[in-house]
């Protein structure tokens, strides 16, 4: 089994090296569709309540938010020692603990399709779960994302997230860290309360708005719907937030989610991102928590395609204008479609 990690030197960031993890158990699709008659448990689902995983757990008959350590983790605390190499190469254990976090029982719905207090309940698990795997020693940086959707290649579509708590700091955080923190020194300011300020004082790329938290495509968005949602406050990390933040912040990002189904009355993919600073006991001054969605989609079908330009160059060609993407976000209904018995495409 190879578990580590590659030093790539021409970018200056680690790869990390799961080969395992490509014969993890498969039920998505290959493209996106919208799925019929989806059912409330799944017999075949190793993430619904009461069925055996891959490691050949059980899982309990959870009614909440459900919390377990990867069956075929990236990183592992065992992570077997390395062979150093000749440089410039460089190689290490991919060490840390790498978890996953079911929303809900539920196999048929998604976290647009909860209501306030299970985006909430979810919000808490998070905060609990950086406090946690943050204070591990050998725990650097507590990443947690959700890829959802079949053309984002999620391989379970039952409505989950998963956490990454690593060795290293992944190189996007790694990058706004340093520049916030240069931002911060040189202008006494934290970057991104002066982005809110503009966004704020434009207008035109606001989705949605509460006393403490906000959400909006940016000004600089590469994805046709990318969207930032973020307390209005500089906390460092999701569990800075007191908890009519949290409070302000779970009802923004339900509208959010809300709207990205409601846009072509489907289930909205998307890879989504938590920002937070990195745990790995250094000052992080200027750092500002947000979740980032980075929507695959430029309409029903169409991909936004990574291409010369993306991979090649590493600079991104957008094709279409954040202030019109906003604006279509903005009018739509903050009531789910099905809510309302709005059919959505067969």
């Amino acid at each position: 089994m190879v578990w580590e990690e590659r030093w790539h030197p021409l970018r200056e960031e680690w790869v990390i090296i799961a080969a395992h993890r490509n014969d993890r158990p498969w039920t998505g699709e290959t493209i996106a569709k919208e799925r019929p008659a989806v059912p409330k448990h799944d017999p075949d689902c190793p993430l619904c309540p009461g069925n055996r995983r891959v490691s050949g757990a059980v899982n309990p008959p959870y009614q909440g938010v459900f919390v377990f350590d990867n069956d075929l983790p990236c990183v592992g605390p065992s992570a077997p020692e390395t062979t150093p190499l000749n440089p410039p190469y460089r190689v290490r254990p991919a060490r840390g603990k790498a978890r996953v976090v079911c929303y809900t029982p539920r196999h048929d719905l998604t976290l647009a399709e909860l209501d306030h207090q299970g985006v909430l309940a979810l919000l808490t698990t998070w905060a609990e779960q950086y406090r946690e795997l943050g204070a591990l020693p050998d725990v650097h940086h507590v990443l947690m994302f959700e890829n959802k959707g079949d053309v984002v290649g999620v391989s379970n579509p039952h409505p989950h997230c998963q956490i990454y708590a690593t060795n290293f700091v992944f190189k996007t955080i790694e990058n706004e860290v340093a520049i916030c923190s240069r931002h911060w020194r040189e202008r006494g300011k934290v970057l991104m309360e002066e982005i809110i300020a503009a966004e704020i004082t434009d207008g035109r790329r606001l989705i949605v708005e509460r006393d403490s938290a906000i959400a909006f495509v940016p000004h600089f968005a590469r994805y046709a719907y990318e969207t930032f949602v973020m307390p209005k406050g500089p906390h460092a990390s999701l569990a800075d937030l007191t908890p009519e933040e949290l409070r302000d912040l779970a009802l923004v990002l339900h509208e959010v989610l809300v709207r990205f189904d409601n846009l072509w009355k489907m289930s909205f993919p998307y890879v989504m991102a938590l920002h937070q600073a990195p745990t790995d006991g250094l000052s992080h001054d200027g750092f500002h928590f947000h979740i980032e969605f980075h929507p695959p989609l430029r309409k029903p079908n169409l991909l936004k395609h990574l291409a010369g330009p993306e991979v090649g160059g590493g600079s991104f060609l957008s094709d279409t204008s954040p202030e019109a993407k906003a604006e279509e976000l903005r009018a739509l209904p903050s009531t789910h479609y099905k809510a309302l018995g709005i059919e959505g495409p067969s």
